[in-house]
């Protein structure tokens, strides 16, 4: 990428609007983490309120992290277990049917690279697309521009700094594709029913 490109890519997150944003879901999120475990719906209603999503089957373990909120979208049946960091200075967009593992953190947002511009202020954002099926095991990080195509299954601990297609397994620092998801990967009914 030559660096006139860059240079367009790259702004100052600052300005009493973007600052009132992120104290808003900071205080929000304070409730969400704060509420009692039994407080189900109480939960359910602050965080819908503050992300994108138009289905009330899923649930996020608290405690939860992001920027803003609103650039978070999620479908249906989503599931994230404890300390899920969502940093939304950029779309981040999930689909249905998506499993995140503890500590699961996706980061829409990186720092110039020359340390004077860095120290200056400079960033960019770039959107995440999380596609339907998708399992993130514990402690993967995604990086900002990522998008995990359906079906896939990152191993835990993995960083994702580049698009992974769909129906594969993949894992690593950083993650690469380790396998395709085969049909030979199904139970099969008779083997369910003895569980």
């Amino acid at each position: 990428m030559d660096g006139k490109k860059l240079k367009k890519e790259y702004f100052r997150e600052s300005g009493k609007e973007l600052f009132e944003k992120r104290l808003h879901a900071k205080v929000e999120i304070k409730k969400f983490n704060d509420a009692d475990p039994k407080s189900f719906k109480e939960r359910q209603l602050i965080i819908k309120k503050l992300i994108n999503t138009s289905t009330n089957r899923f649930f996020i373990e608290p405690p939860f992290y992001c920027d803003y909120g609103f650039n978070i979208s999620i479908d249906d049946n989503f599931f994230a277990n404890y300390n899920c960091t969502l940093l939304d200075s950029a779309p981040i967009s999930i689909g249905k049917n998506v499993l995140f593992g503890p500590h699961v953190s996706l980061y829409t947002s990186g720092h110039a690279i020359h340390p004077e511009d860095r120290a200056k202020g400079w960033q960019f954002s770039k959107s995440i697309t999380i596609a339907d099926n998708v399992w993130l095991g514990g402690h993967v990080i995604v990086n900002p521009g990522v998008h995990i195509g359906e079906n896939s299954i990152i191993g835990s601990g993995s960083v994702v700094t580049k698009n992974i297609p769909s129906n594969v397994i993949a894992a690593g620092n950083p993650c690469r594709v380790i396998r395709s998801i085969h049909e030979s990967d199904r139970f099969v009914r008779e083997e369910m029913d003895s569980f």
